[in-house]
């Protein structure tokens, strides 16, 4: 009898142990969490990379070199966490970063054509960094600078505001442009980003963030087979150096169309090149759901919401299995896709877009969220 009891006895301490309280592994998980780390030095300063948890486990990861996000990790209809956007287990594979896996890109994301814009009577000469045209910003661009981190934190959420300051001349840009990024995860499985600037001078000004997705997350397979939804009816037509003609085209009877959801690889064949296209986005003076990408192996969704005037859809045609990204995977064409919300490509040279130009006394602002869910439909 007192074996059994003692039996019994260290049965229920192993049953009420686990539910006390003051064992708080679950509870401390349960929390929003920051998490800092030294992840390399550049210029011989720290870099520091920042994990931010929530609740369902949910892990972005960001460093303040380029305002890089590394990482965004989220589990798949098992319950298993994966990592699903592109990018390197170093910080020296990203001081060349040429396919721009996860920064934040300026001060003119997307392409100016020839290098050139003609602002208050004066031309501008920048670099031209993609063929004949100026690409995200120039050689030493807003992906290739270190910014200053500070953290935040509330009960429903956790984030990163990093803040760069882009003096007079910088890419040859004119003014003095400050500029503030601020990541929050929710307890909603959200990565908000939202972005502001203000400027001593007239300029030019066009932020995006570039992160490469693949809701497969590190399982080999590329993005051909994700759905894609874009609530676009017309696109940006460009010529054969992906600079805009001045053409906004309607998407209808075209494989540009995107708004019943099908697959990245169904029509791709159809496009020269593969996708690298600006879509143009309904109703812009309001956050809106504006996409979606579904992988039907994993059943990951994420949601796309923004109050930019246009997306611009890369489907990673220039992926060519040369780079090897996290866990030495090689980086093949169409193993990532970019959704980029941003204002329309060469918009300074092209007087029938939205405006870019921030003056002195205006303040940019622009808010992009990435949602991440299970499909189980």
């Amino acid at each position: 009898m007192k074996f059994l009891y003692w039996v019994v006895a260290f049965i229920l301490i192993l049953i009420y142990g686990c539910q006390n309280p003051e064992n708080k592994p679950k509870t401390e998980e349960a929390k929003m969490h920051i998490h800092k780390e030294i992840f390399g030095k550049v210029y011989n300063q720290d870099i520091y990379q920042y994990q931010l948890t929530n609740p369902s486990g949910m892990k972005v990861k960001i460093i303040n070199f380029g305002a890089i996000v590394t990482s965004i990790i989220v589990p798949d209809k098992e319950g298993n966490f994966n990592d699903v956007v592109l990018g390197f287990d170093k910080l020296d594979d990203y001081l060349i970063n040429e396919p721009f896996f996860g920064p934040v890109v300026g001060r003119y994301a997307n392409r100016i054509a020839n290098g050139k814009f003609l602002l208050e009577g004066k031309e501008y000469d920048l670099a031209t960094n993609n063929g004949p045209n100026h690409l995200h910003g120039g050689i030493i661009n807003f992906s290739k600078v270190i910014w200053d981190a500070e953290e935040i934190q509330g009960d429903k959420f956790v984030g990163i505001e990093l803040q760069y300051l882009s003096k007079d001349g910088e890419e040859e840009y004119p003014g003095n442009l400050d500029v503030t990024v601020v990541y929050t995860l929710t307890d909603k499985n959200e990565l908000i980003i939202e972005y502001t600037a203000k400027t001593d001078q007239a300029t030019p000004i066009n932020l995006t963030h570039h992160s490469y997705f693949n809701l497969a997350g590190t399982s080999g397979k590329n993005i051909l087979d994700h759905e894609l939804f874009i609530d676009a009816d017309k696109f940006v037509v460009v010529d054969e150096t992906l600079i805009p003609t001045g053409e906004l085209r309607d998407v209808a009877g075209t494989s540009m169309d995107f708004r019943k959801p099908a697959t990245v690889g169904s029509r791709i064949a159809e496009v020269e090149g593969g996708y690298d296209h600006c879509y143009v986005l309904k109703n812009n003076s309001e956050i809106k759901h504006i996409a979606f990408l579904f992988d039907p192996f994993s059943m990951r969704k994420m949601d796309v919401y923004t109050t930019e005037p246009g997306v611009q859809f890369y489907s990673g045609n220039f992926l060519d299995g040369s780079l090897a990204g996290k866990n030495g995977i090689k980086y093949t064409k169409n193993f990532g896709l970019c959704l980029e919300t941003q204002h329309f490509p060469d918009s300074p040279n092209q007087p029938s877009f939205p405006n870019t130009i921030l003056r002195p006394g205006e303040k940019y602002e622009q808010t992009t969220i990435y949602s991440f869910s299970i499909n189980q439909d």
